[in-house]
């Protein structure tokens, strides 16, 4: 049964929305923000030789430098003052996740609520700040090894380090005030902001292609289906959750009676998010990148070279070896992630304190048991979504052979859900705000009598 606010969210119009002041300013200070992470995206670092960095960027297509120029929305192969993206942040907030599960100290912080959740996020800082310098050096050094910075000294390491992290250091405070002052979260809407950045390009390949007569219009046709197919099905399972009913004892109320509050945990279907991806296809590039940068040193005739010339061929995109890697790391990460994000046994112990039981159940380690074996089931479900969304872009490439990183499953999964988040927090703005018109007229109602 749809409850009040399901009901008053139903006859949200536009009529609404123009009323919303104050929603307006935070969505075009959203659009500002967004405006001024894609202006830095095409500011270069000092000291690039831009022919050079092309075409070492056309050398070496298709490997982990792709997969993070995506994220980067193209930042990297221009190696732009942002080209680190805010990839330094989310791969220490992911592994300050992990530590506040296994380590007793930090998991005491995680269950002291807001504060200890800002200073785990400040932890997450620190870590952003280590690995950018980390990264940072990376590039750097990489540039002067492929021979497209111009001046590789002491100043160029000093000015390349200072402008990449203070690059990534900004694109964070920018994702925090878009959060405080916007709409959505700033992180996430930033890494949305550069995958969609593709778009554009992917189509005119595509209807290039079709121009040229080297992509068929039956396919270009196809390909554009098959998009909006996997759009609607990752929004409708991306919203899918298994709803536990928990009931609480009788309470006394103000008449008297005894009544018995009633609630539902919900279990979201991909508790691991987009996590599993990332992880499987970051691992899965790693051999290709490899044999991309060892290529010059190494030759083929050597013992280390044609390993990893068999292993780069084993696992090109498409490739059997690769699809079933690729599915095996999706699905162990998808149990695994879960595993640290949901805790049953704490989520028993928190039912048990308030008072609240799942009926048929007994509290305290027959729930967290049960809880257990349904989040296992679930996540079978979102482990096998996972691995159609991902796989089948893959096939579809290989078969097709168009070459975009929008297609692949990972982007479009955080592009639906970063999209699917936004829209639900403008919902809530314009509930707030038609809540307060009613609120305001009954007010004026009571003063009138």
């Amino acid at each position: 049964m749809a409850s009040r606010a399901d009901n008053v969210a139903s006859t949200l119009n536009l009529a609404n929305f123009s009323k919303a002041t104050e929603l307006k300013n935070r969505i075009w200070f959203t659009l500002a923000a967004l405006v001024v992470f894609r202006f830095l995206s095409f500011v270069p670092l000092p000291g690039i030789d831009p022919i050079k960095l092309q075409n070492f960027m056309d050398r070496n297509s298709g490997g982990i430098l792709d997969f993070f120029n995506m994220f980067s929305g193209g930042a990297l192969e221009r190696y732009s003052l942002i080209a680190l993206g805010v990839m330094p942040y989310i791969t220490a907030s992911i592994v300050v996740q992990l530590a506040a599960s296994l380590h007793p100290s930090l998991a005491a912080l995680k269950k002291e609520g807001e504060s200890g959740r800002r200073k785990l996020n400040q932890y997450s800082r620190y870590g952003a700040v280590a690995l950018a310098l980390v990264q940072g050096y990376a590039a750097l050094k990489n540039a002067a090894t492929q021979g497209f910075a111009v001046d590789p000294g002491p100043l160029f390491y000093i000015a390349g380090l200072i402008s990449l992290v203070g690059g990534t250091m900004f694109l964070l405070w920018l994702g925090e005030q878009i959060t405080s002052r916007g709409i959505g979260n700033g992180t996430s809407l930033i890494i949305m902001a550069g995958i969609v950045a593709g778009m554009p390009t992917f189509a005119a390949n595509l209807f290039e292609g079709g121009r040229t007569g080297s992509i068929s219009g039956t396919t270009i046709a196809l390909l554009l289906i098959i998009l909006v197919a996997m759009v609607l099905f990752i929004c409708f399972m991306e919203r899918a959750t298994r709803r536990l009913l928990i009931q609480y004892p009788k309470r006394a109320t103000q008449r008297g009676m005894m009544q018995a509050d009633r609630s539902h945990l919900p279990l979201k279907l991909n508790t691991s998010g987009v996590i599993p991806p990332i992880f499987a296809s970051s691992l899965l590039l790693l051999p290709l990148t490899i044999t991309q940068f060892a290529g010059n040193s190494l030759s083929t005739d050597s013992t280390m070279g044609s390993i990893l010339v068999a292993v780069n061929n084993y696992l090109g995109h498409g490739k059997p070896a690769y699809m079933a890697l690729y599915a095996a790391g999706i699905i162990f990460f998808s149990f695994f992630y879960t595993a640290v994000v949901f805790n049953p046994e704490e989520t028993s112990e928190n039912l048990k304190r308030n008072g609240g039981f799942i009926p048929g159940i007994r509290p305290g380690k027959n729930t967290a048991t049960y809880l257990d074996y349904v989040l296992t089931r679930i996540t079978v479900i979102g482990a096998a979504y996972l691995t159609i969304v991902c796989l089948f872009p893959e096939w579809i490439i290989a078969q097709t052979g168009v070459t975009a990183s929008f297609f692949g499953g990972t982007s479009l999964l955080i592009v639906v859900n970063v999209t699917v988040d936004t829209i639900t927090q403008i919902q809530s703005h314009l509930l707030a705000h038609q809540y307060g018109d009613l609120i305001k007229k009954a007010k004026l109602k009571g003063r009138m009598r």
